[in-house]
């Protein structure tokens, strides 16, 4: 219930279209969801919008936008990281795996601190996706 709440404060703040809102574990993050399109909205022009909204929630906040594949969705959802590939396969038992492609200076970012951004993009990717897990791949490796 308090997610909804979160959303419909959030869309009010924005003007952005949300889609979901997810509060982490610790409760101190929250990561929405924003319609394709509306990432700009979310954040506004010198992140004035998204400043307000971390004021006025008095939580961080993540904001990932939608996108039309599910490999857009990952890739969106491990942004700022430059992402080279994004390839969602099927495996055994009907399991889901995204494969992440990234150049070897960019995986730190795509982890991110304690693991934080690879585990916001695993949650998300689940719930929006069926996607099982996330695997990280060096654009180094696949040369091998």
């Amino acid at each position: 219930m308090e997610e909804i709440k979160l959303m419909a404060l959030f869309g009010d703040i924005t003007g952005a279209e949300v889609k979901d809102c997810i509060v982490d574990q610790d409760g101190e993050r929250l990561i929405f969801v924003v319609g394709l399109g509306h990432l700009g909205l979310a954040i506004g022009r010198r992140g004035v919008t998204i400043k307000r909204a971390r004021t006025i929630l008095k939580r961080h906040i993540d904001v990932v936008e939608d996108a039309e594949s599910p490999e857009g969705f990952v890739r969106n959802a491990l942004a700022p990281a430059r992402v080279t590939n994004v390839d969602v396969q099927e495996q055994s038992k009907g399991r889901r795996v995204a494969v992440v492609t990234v150049n070897t200076e960019n995986r730190g970012r795509v982890i991110g601190r304690n693991g934080r951004n690879i585990e916001r993009a695993r949650l998300l990717a689940k719930r929006h996706h069926g996607i099982d897990a996330i695997i990280i791949s060096d654009k180094s490796d696949e040369s091998t």
